[in-house]
């Protein structure tokens, strides 16, 4: 394993920073889908040391990339550089991606356990729940300090000693009130969205509430690959008036191949996330997800600095962003937005 930082050391560690990448030792239990080797930055963590507050070794685990989530775990590596630094304490990291395979993950979370590692931090909530499985198993679990988990008790992530993390819950009757102050014409609306989500149960069922009591109908439409949503997406095309999707995973990773048939529909698309809107979506209202990072960061530093694991904390959302290429071609006036909350992000379309 490569070393991230050595606090307080000197800067010999220099002549190892031009070595960039390298591959885990160990073996996948499944050959025909073999886990991925960790991947982190420089040095040995084997031989780290520290003469105040000791070293302490950290598995980080994203489920899938895509911007929100890579985001998420760029904040958390800052912030146990920065805060350990703070702290008096070092603090070694490697990297693992599930790639989105429930398998993958499985095999991620038994080199956790064999891995020696001090706490293990997942990123949503596949990851986070094929963590919590695999370090139940230990004599002593070790802390899970999960990030972007939109419904921790739904999930199964609460009540566990050495469970906790950050939770994005999604204002759904929020998103839906940009949605009718943008659109107040809409007669009905799509529910595009994965059965395979956890994230997902929840605002939906909202969403179907909160449409049902403005007497406003809608049509669902799902899929557990990225193909599915697109063909779901096209089966969606002239039966609604706009789309809403919660933080869905799933057709996060499908959005760059669906935002531009959703835009030559004229359908708006409504999200629980600023990735899906960086990708081609209209709009969303969520959490600052470099805040989050952070916040998960020092809530694992507290977990491993202080032998305690806390409550989950759901993070303060409120931030509105705007993809102003997709409201021109939409031709939609979001200035109505301004109103609504404190901070009105625009963006346009990137591929990250």
């Amino acid at each position: 394993m490569k070393k991230l930082f050595a606090l307080l050391l000197t800067l010999a560690m220099v002549l190892s920073l031009a070595a960039c990448g390298g591959a885990g030792e160990s073996q996948s239990a499944v050959e025909e889908t073999p886990a991925p080797a960790a991947e982190s930055q420089s040095g040995d963590a084997e031989s780290a040391g520290t003469e105040e507050g000791g070293s302490y070794k950290v598995a980080i685990v994203q489920q899938l990339d895509h911007a929100s989530l890579d985001e998420i775990r760029l904040a958390i590596e800052e912030e146990l550089e920065s805060a350990a630094a703070q702290r008096g304490v070092e603090v070694f990291y490697d990297e693992y991606n599930g790639q989105n395979d429930p398998s993958i993950l499985t095999q991620i979370g038994a080199q956790v356990v064999d891995g020696g590692y001090d706490a293990v931090i997942p990123i949503a909530t596949l990851a986070a729940q094929t963590m919590v499985t695999a370090v139940a198993e230990m004599e002593t679990p070790i802390p899970v300090v999960y990030a972007a988990i939109s419904d921790p008790e739904a999930a199964g992530l609460t009540g566990m000693d050495f469970v906790t993390g950050t939770s994005d819950a999604l204002n759904t009757e929020f998103i839906l009130d940009m949605m009718l102050a943008a659109q107040p014409e809409v007669k009905t609306v799509g529910l595009l969205y994965s059965n395979s989500e956890v994230n997902s149960a929840t605002p939906i069922a909202q969403a179907k509430a909160y449409l049902d009591s403005k007497g406003i109908a809608y049509v669902e439409k799902t899929g557990t690959t990225a193909n599915e949503v697109k063909d779901a997406v096209s089966a969606m095309v002239g039966q609604a008036d706009a789309v809403f999707t919660p933080t869905d995973n799933v057709v996060m990773d499908a959005e760059l191949s669906i935002y531009e048939t959703l835009i030559e529909a004229g359908l708006a698309h409504y999200t629980g996330a600023d990735s899906f809107v960086r990708n081609g979506a209209f709009a969303t209202c969520g959490v600052n997800y470099t805040e989050l990072g952070a916040y998960t960061a020092d809530m694992a530093l507290d977990a491993l600095t202080t032998g305690t694991v806390p409550e989950y904390h759901v993070m303060d959302g409120g931030i509105i962003t705007v993809n102003t290429e997709t409201a021109a071609a939409l031709g939609l006036d979001y200035s109505v937005f301004s109103s609504m909350a404190g901070t009105l992000n625009e963006v346009v379309t990137t591929e990250n």
